[in-house]
């Protein structure tokens, strides 16, 4: 679980159902209170760039939560209990406009069918030996440069900005930490959690993209939290071609301006 310290006011709505929240996800988050220069590996993109982002669905705060919750529980490692997980989340999405839950009630039959072992074994293939499918948010930012531990370190920043605490069990910049601080980030905080995430809204869009051309029944899930998000603005949808294209960056050289937030603009 993440670290618990005193918080300071609420979000706003219903609580989220404690059932799903307690089952957490790699950061078991609990609340408290461009670059210029790059240097990129040439690749060629040999099918057409998809330009079908998700459109946003209208959702009031606490159905944000939700899914933010719900894809964070499913997008954790497939261990033990992961049908009870699921089972869990089918109860939690009732309540959610109809588009955002057929994305879950897709995925939720899928897994039923394959059983425990499939899922695993799929969840390995897909998302610990891709790198195109990597769940580390900042891997489309910098990819495997130097930069990394910058990039890692913001997140963290970010999450302690807003009472978030994580433990070190998993890195700031997972996509489950991200999307439960979402769920759980209390007041204001909430707000800045959706920008966060909003940030990487490319990454995002590439790493559906990919789970899309293997027929990966996680794209279902990727596809929801997109929908939870604003809509994709004309420099996103520049950085996400241009991600499609080349790639993230091969290393990075005499940065100005990193290619993710902080919470210390200055801090270099």
């Amino acid at each position: 679980m993440y670290k618990r310290q005193a918080s300071h006011g609420g979000p706003t709505g219903a609580p989220l159902d404690d059932a799903i929240a307690g089952y957490g996800t790699p950061a078991g988050i609990g609340s408290a209170g461009g670059a210029k220069d790059l240097k990129r590996t040439a690749r060629t993109h040999t099918g057409p760039i998809p330009t079908d982002f998700v459109a946003p669905v209208s959702l009031n705060e606490q159905q944000r939560r939700t899914v933010a919750m719900s894809a964070a529980v499913l997008l954790h490692y497939p261990d033990a209990d992961y049908l009870e997980r699921l089972a869990v989340v089918e109860e939690s999405i009732v309540g959610l406009p109809e588009e955002v839950r057929t994305c879950f009630s897709e995925f939720a039959a899928w897994a039923t069918e394959a059983g425990l072992r499939a899922i695993e074994e799929h969840y390995v293939e897909t998302f610990d030996q891709r790198r195109r499918c990597s769940l580390y948010l900042s891997y489309y930012a910098v990819g495997d440069t130097r930069q990394r531990g910058m990039a890692i370190l913001a997140f963290r920043q970010q999450l302690e900005s807003m009472g978030l605490f994580p433990n070190d069990d998993e890195l700031a910049d997972h996509l489950c930490v991200v999307l439960e601080a979402v769920a759980m980030a209390e007041g204001t905080h909430h707000e800045h959690a959706i920008e966060m995430l909003a940030s990487h809204r490319q990454g995002l869009e590439v790493l559906r993209a990919a789970l899309l051309g293997l027929g990966s029944p996680f794209a279902s899930l990727i596809t929801a939290v997109c929908a939870s998000l604003p809509a994709v603005d004309p420099d996103t949808a520049q950085k996400y071609v241009d991600l499609i294209r080349t790639g993230p960056p091969a290393e990075m050289v005499g940065i100005a301006d990193l290619p993710f937030p902080t919470t210390q603009p200055d801090y270099i």
